[in-house]
């Protein structure tokens, strides 16, 4: 019948937001709310089901712009430990290894990823915050590690993983060398931290690329090159310099988190934010806020102040919570 695959969609409703879409030409009202929608109308496409014409070729424009979109989601950011997924609508990646996989898989069924469709897990750099589970994912399942060979060689002299990986779960990449994993362009860049080879990534998805700067003690000029190009972008802002200093870490921890291989402050943050703002910059993540030395909120107003003073309105800007899993970002 005429209406079977609009009953079908809408059968399969969930309690996730949906995009309402109305065409002037004929009645039909599509309910898009979840992935598995636009499987069940590609599949009725498939099985030959008569859909009405000017709503096939609507929806499967908008399908097809659906699946394209980057998708964001943090697992956890901070000191307890650091995993993003990057991915669009049918597969993913991680960025770092820090948080358990118990918990990713419980956040991945809520928001209906399926863990086969993790390609990859690419790594920034060996410090046991974004290492953690690194095995688990491995070797367990049979996920690949992607890093630079430095990186690599530091994770298997890091004495805090017990559990090595084997020669079959390395991938070694390049600095500024892309990698095509389907649709996806990757690459990774240099930025200062106090260990090897620390790296930030750059994921290209058509025209629109996010961008993960975390664990930097300066915003170095690869860093700033790849936010002028960025439309996402997740950049550290790790504490606030004068809790830091009034507070209760010893002397020789406050000089380290303070080096130019250390961590970025709110106002280091904010300063590079403005300096390299663009137009085509949509979407900022705060990460890796300390626990003792900041808050989201004085996170997020710091660096607002500081667009603000200079006439900058982002359009989206949020500090990431460090243990609690943020929503699934879907971007244009």
């Amino acid at each position: 019948k005429k209406d079977r695959w609009r009953t079908t969609i809408q059968n399969n409703r969930t309690n996730h937001k949906y995009a309402q879409i109305k065409h002037s030409n004929d009645k039909t009202k599509c309910l898009i709310r979840t992935n598995n929608d636009i499987r069940h109308f590609l599949f009725l496409q498939r099985q030959q089901v008569n859909i009405p014409s000017q709503t096939s070729t609507f929806f499967s424009y908008f399908c097809t712009r659906f699946m394209e979109r980057i998708r964001f989601l943090s697992f956890g950011s901070g000191s307890s430990g650091n995993c993003y997924f990057v991915g669009n609508a049918e597969y993913g990646f991680f960025v770092d290894a820090g948080i358990s996989p118990r918990k990713i898989k419980a956040e991945l069924k809520k928001h209906q990823i399926q863990l086969e469709k993790i390609l990859g897990v690419f790594i920034t750099h060996s410090h046991f915050d974004h290492t953690k589970f690194i095995s688990a994912w491995g070797e367990k399942y049979k996920i690949p590690i992607f890093t630079t060979e430095k990186v690599h060689v530091a994770i298997e002299n890091n004495p805090m993983i017990s559990q090595k990986l084997s020669a079959s779960s390395k991938r070694h990449i390049v600095h500024l060398e892309k990698n095509i994993i389907k649709d996806f362009s990757i690459e990774c860049f240099h930025v200062p931290h106090d260990t090897h080879d620390c790296v930030g990534y750059t994921f290209q998805l058509k025209n629109k690329r996010l961008t993960i700067i975390t664990d930097m003690g300066v915003v170095c000029d690869f860093a700033k090159e790849q936010i002028r190009q960025a439309n996402y972008l997740v950049i550290e802002a790790n504490y606030d310099e004068m809790m830091l200093r009034n507070g209760i870490y010893p002397n020789s921890l406050k000089r380290r988190v303070l080096s130019n291989v250390g961590h970025l402050s709110n106002e280091q943050a904010a300063k590079g934010l403005v300096e390299n703002w663009h137009k085509d910059l949509e979407a900022v993540f705060l990460c890796h806020l300390s626990g003792e030395n900041n808050s989201p909120k004085l996170a997020q107003e710091t660096v607002l102040n500081e667009l603000k003073n200079h006439n900058i309105l982002p359009k989206l800007l949020l500090p990431l919570e460090r243990t609690t899993p943020s929503d699934l970002y879907i971007f244009e």
